[in-house]
């Protein structure tokens, strides 16, 4: 990092209320999204720190997220507390308010920043590699879920708006297909027979919250693995990456986190026949989840989240065909033919869940009986 750099950083950090003076900013983790760098202190014994520019092309309403980060996380907080967990502040995010009291700053460049506490000695992992890690993300989300249960979800912002609303995604299809700017339409009719002949069982979790059968919860909507962060000896620590928490329904939460555990393959495969399912690893998430989460859910809401299995990699399939008929315009590719890759590899996992569906109807099922 230039000296320039690091000096930019510094006067931005010194605008948050850290024990200490400021020693070193550098740079930290992989993320795709915020750029994050780990901040150290001169105070012996102190805290390390977490600074993070918020992507806010992508998250425009910076205060509506940074209010549901505080929202959220004081609510968790409270209720690690309540339940006599020790140590509340190891197994969630603190943020730490600017030294005026604000939640963030933004700098003369119009980029925004915000700042938590670094929780040392965790680890995550890209990759679900065994059923115990499955059932360690299980627990996790499931805990997270659980926590929330009892906070009013529209007390949040909905950052990403009908990010799961499986209508938009359908619309926004058909719309492109009406335009067809660079002709492709043709070449995929096979496979917008499949998308149009499942629509409607796609629809089967929107159906049931429109009818008012499914409480509106908060949920995270990123459920990767590496959104778990792990104590040394890889138990669940806390739940990370907050910026899609918003009012969601419980199956599109499982649902995404089944998407990227059950699939053996990666999600731009072009052999199909690798993408077959780790159904040990499906049961090890469900049994995991269930057991922090089934004593909240409602009966329709267990019955959803099969529902919720179908749909994300049908709607990730939607997003990349919609995207690969535009011209590729959204998702960054390597190869022309990159974007058609993926929906091909989505819709054989969706295909593999259906030659599978009563196995794992059974799994689901015992997954909530008491052990």
């Amino acid at each position: 990092m230039s000296d320039n750099r690091s000096e930019s950083l510094i006067e931005s950090t010194n605008y948050f209320d850290v024990e200490g003076s400021i020693i070193s900013v550098e740079r930290f983790g992989s993320g795709h999204i915020n750029d994050t760098y780990c901040v150290k202190t001169d105070k012996v014994g102190g805290k390390s720190y977490l600074l993070q520019r918020i992507n806010h092309h992508i998250f425009v309403n910076v205060d509506g997220l940074m209010q549901n980060t505080k929202l959220v996380l004081d609510h968790i907080k409270g209720k690690l507390a309540h339940l006599g967990v020790e140590h509340v502040e190891k197994a969630s995010l603190t943020l730490i308010p600017t030294k005026t009291g604000d939640l963030y700053r933004q700098d003369e460049n119009g980029d925004y920043w915000r700042m938590f506490i670094l929780l040392e000695g965790t680890k995550s992992y890209d990759i679900v590699e065994s059923a115990n890690q499955a059932y360690s993300a299980g627990q996790a989300f499931g805990e997270f879920q659980m926590l929330l249960s009892d906070l009013n979800a529209n007390k949040l912002v909905e950052i990403l708006p009908n990010f799961h609303n499986i209508d938009f995604r359908i619309n926004n299809l058909k719309e492109v297909i009406k335009r067809d700017p660079v002709k492709r339409v043709a070449e995929v009719q096979d496979i917008l027979d499949f998308v149009f002949e499942r629509e409607e069982r796609m629809r089967a979790v929107l159906l049931m919250a429109k009818e008012g059968r499914l409480p509106l919860r908060i949920t995270h909507n990123d459920t990767k693995f590496n959104n778990v962060l792990l104590d040394s000896e890889d138990r669940v620590q806390c739940v990370i990456d907050l910026d899609t928490v918003m009012p969601g329904y419980v199956a599109y939460d499982f649902g995404d986190a089944i998407r990227t555990i059950i699939n053996s393959a990666a999600e731009d495969e072009a052999d199909l026949s690798k993408v077959v399912l780790n159904i040990p690893f499906f049961e090890g998430y469900a049994k995991g989840y269930m057991s922090k989460a089934k004593d909240f859910l409602t009966d329709n809401e267990l019955s959803s989240l099969l529902d919720g299995v179908f749909l994300l990699p049908f709607m990730q399939a939607v997003r990349f065909l919609t995207d690969y008929i535009d011209g590729d315009t959204y998702y960054k590719i390597q190869y022309p033919e990159h974007n058609l890759v993926r929906t091909k590899s989505q819709i054989k996992l969706v295909q593999e869940l259906e030659a599978h569906e009563s196995e794992l109807v059974e799994i689901l099922e015992s997954s909530v009986q008491p052990v």
